[in-house]
Formats: structure tokens, sequence, C-alpha cells
């Protein structure tokens, strides 16, 4: 009797581990597929700097020396909108000019 409770445990057991060694296998499969994305969005970000394949290590060098990430400077669109608040320069709506 006692026999056949442990054998039950154990094919449990076993079930279990299965069933573990297939999540694990589906985990590995997905970082695999993760780092793959990412290392796609990297390679589209640098293509996007239009920055020479010669200069590409020396930048990537000099940022890691200087342990700073560099903030790309913003570019603006003549015709672009300004930020909510912001008022256009030379821009009739100036406050100062309401005390007539």
């Amino acid at each position: 009797m006692a026999t056949t409770r442990t054998a039950k445990v154990q094919g449990e057991i076993d079930k279990a581990k299965a069933k573990l060694a297939e999540q694990q296998a589906k985990i590995r499969e997905l970082e695999q597929k993760r780092t793959e994305i990412e290392n796609t969005e990297i390679v589209d970000i640098v293509r996007g700097m239009s920055i020479p394949l010669e200069d590409l290590a020396t930048l990537l060098q000099s940022i890691k020396n200087s342990g700073a990430i560099p903030v790309p400077a913003p570019t603006s669109t003549p015709n672009a909108p300004k930020p909510e608040g912001e008022i256009n320069e030379g821009s009739d709506t100036d406050e100062e000019d309401s005390d007539e």
C-alpha cells in the first residue's frame, strides 16, 4: 500500500519536472526572441543617426569612457507647432499690449 502511494507521488514529481522543463525551454525561447528584437531596435537607431561606421566605434568608446550619455540636440522644423504655453516671438497676442 505504501509503495503505491510513493509511486503515485513519484509520478506527480516526474510530471511536474516535465512541465518545468517545457516552461524553461519556452522562457529561453522568449528571451532569445527579446534579444533579437532589442538588437534590431539598436541597429535601426544607429542607422537612423547616419554615423559613418568608422566613427561609430570611436563615438561609443568616448561615451563609455565619459560615463555620460549624450542627449541629441532637438531638431526643429520651421513650421513645427510650438509647445503649449510658448508664445511665438513677434506675436500680436502679447499681454503687454493689452493695456488699451
